[in-house]
């Protein structure tokens, strides 16, 4: 038989064997993979069809036979069993990647290691996080779609793209986490590596050009010792050590630009010990700063839940004040945005230790009053 300049032979009819019959398997499973759920089937004709587009010949029987071999080398595959472990294991339709649907007369592939709530979930946390820029968003929906069919993915996109969400402009957040990720390793590329510290530039909006943001401290570098990424409320921060405090502070990391590996050795790895991640990202609300104390807050009971999942049950003590109410002591940074927190509940929820904090919200709320005296 005559063969191409690749070397493939040149099918010219008769009963010979046919070109590209190679592929045919991974033609048939990646078109069912793309056109088929539990809710949609595609016959043996349909399949042909499709391969006849591709260049690539087929007989119903074919079909069949390579639908069988796709069973038993995806059980196989995924079990870590022999072929002919497999070929037995199929025999069940429970075992199958593949089933035919006999009320329907077509093939579908059964997801079997998750179902579309699972992935519509993934793709809906992809685009709401606020870290993620618009396009990049929508490529990695784009990604977690290719898990399901065509069809199932055209409505996964549209659910989720209803919702107008403010996103960050920042397009460079993936390369400020990379470059953060590599500081912080202690192997690179196979080899031992010393976490190091990172220059960066802070960026803020400023009420002059609403369009963009300028650089804090008039574009001179932040230098950092990374230590941490958290994730709060859809945002990305770094918990760092910053040299010119002398502090652990955090940064937003979409407000982070021209991030860039020092080689100088990280630092503040005392002060880092000392720290409870989870207690911290609990005290620091929003997080700002703040002098840290164990503060009493009297709250109505509708509002358990909402004080628990804020102060967590580890760390706060919770107390019945009477039939209506209820009290938690916890630590917190005490603060301003940390009062206005608490402004957010109305009369509702009350501080009542320290008198220290009391005082100081107090002050904070009648300072907010005078606005409006004046």
């Amino acid at each position: 038989m005559p063969k191409d300049k690749f070397g493939s032979e040149i099918f010219e009819g008769g009963h010979g064997k046919k070109p590209n019959q190679k592929l045919k398997p991974y033609a048939v499973l990646n078109y069912l993979l793309k056109n088929t759920d539990e809710n949609h089937t595609a016959s043996a004709a349909e399949i042909i069809g499709y391969l006849e587009e591709c260049g690539i010949y087929a007989e119903r029987r074919s079909i069949y036979k390579d639908i069988e071999d796709i069973n038993k080398i995806m059980y196989m595959t995924e079990n870590d069993c022999t072929i002919h472990e497999a070929e037995t294991a199929v025999k069940d339709d429970e075992e199958k990647t593949v089933i035919y649907d006999k009320s329907r007369k077509g093939f579908y592939v059964r997801q079997r290691h998750f179902d579309i709530d699972d992935i519509h979930l993934l793709a809906e946390c992809v685009y709401s996080a606020k870290f993620i820029a618009e396009e990049q968003a929508k490529r990695l929906v784009k990604v977690i779609c290719d898990f399901v069919s065509d069809y199932q993915a055209e409505k996964i996109k549209h659910d989720v793209f209803l919702t107008d969400r403010v996103k960050t402009a920042n397009k460079g957040i993936y390369y400020n986490i990379s470059t953060i990720n590599s500081a912080m390793n202690t192997v690179s590329d196979g080899q031992k590596h010393e976490p190091e510290k990172i220059s960066f530039k802070y960026l803020k909006r400023t009420i002059n050009d609403m369009s963009g943001q300028t650089e804090r401290r008039n574009g001179n570098k932040y230098v950092v010792s990374p230590y941490k990424l958290l994730l709060n409320d859809g945002n990305y921060y770094l918990l760092a050590f910053d040299d010119k405090s002398q502090a652990i502070r955090t940064y937003r990391v979409d407000r982070m630009k021209d991030v860039r590996l020092t080689g100088e050795k990280r630092a503040g790895a005392e002060e880092f010990s000392a720290i409870d991640i989870r207690a911290y990202a609990q005290q620091h609300f929003s997080m700002y700063s703040g002098s840290t104390e164990r503060v009493t807050i009297e709250f109505t009971n509708p509002l358990l839940d909402t004080a628990a999942e804020r102060f967590g049950t580890r760390e706060a003590s919770y107390r019945k004040v009477d039939d209506k109410h209820f009290s938690v002591t916890a630590k917190v940074a005490v603060s301003e945005p940390f009062f206005a927190w608490v402004c957010g509940f109305g009369q509702r929820a009350k501080i009542t230790a320290p008198a220290s904090v009391t005082c100081k919200f107090k002050e904070f709320i009648d300072k907010i009053g005078d606005m409006y005296n004046e």
